[in-house]
């Protein structure tokens, strides 16, 4: 397992959500919400030298069979635009189906309701992906998920 912090993100078309984990990469935790939109890159970058993140995982979206639809496109387009203001190689995709999914359950199980629950559900869902690839990456050996090359 590599050290380092790193941060995850689950984009969507209202919200981003942001997730970090401890510098010995163990657990991942609620970060922030920030808007999508202009100025949302601006921010990442921010977080990422912030918390001196080693990199950042970007969500993909994709169907239970694997297919990646427009969701899956725009997040692609997202890590490529953060990519091209981070180091080589500091973004990286990784599979996010049903986080969402298991952050709303995670949160209603919690007694987190309605709109408190809106507000933190995208970094609910960044923490369950960046627990994710942690565990794929501490179980294989190899950084999860696929580098994605930047664009301007």
């Amino acid at each position: 397992m590599r050290p380092g912090v790193r941060l995850a993100v689950d984009v969507g078309s209202v919200r981003v959500g942001v997730a970090r984990c401890d510098p010995r990469g163990v657990l991942a935790s609620p970060l922030e919400t920030v808007r999508s939109g202009k100025g949302d890159v601006d921010r990442l970058v921010e977080l990422t030298a912030e918390h001196e993140a080693i990199e950042v995982v970007v969500g993909l979206p994709t169907t239970l069979s694997g297919r990646e639809g427009p969701a899956a496109e725009a997040a692609r387009a997202f890590a490529r635009r953060l990519a091209g203001r981070l180091p080589e190689g500091a973004v990286r995709l990784y599979d996010e189906r049903l986080t969402t999914v298991t952050a709303e359950s995670g949160l209603r199980a919690g007694g987190v309701r309605g709109q408190a629950r809106r507000k933190v559900v995208d970094q609910a869902a960044a923490a369950v992906l960046l627990q994710a690839a942690l565990d794929a990456e501490r179980l294989t050996g190899r950084p999860p998920g696929e580098i994605v090359r930047g664009s301007s």
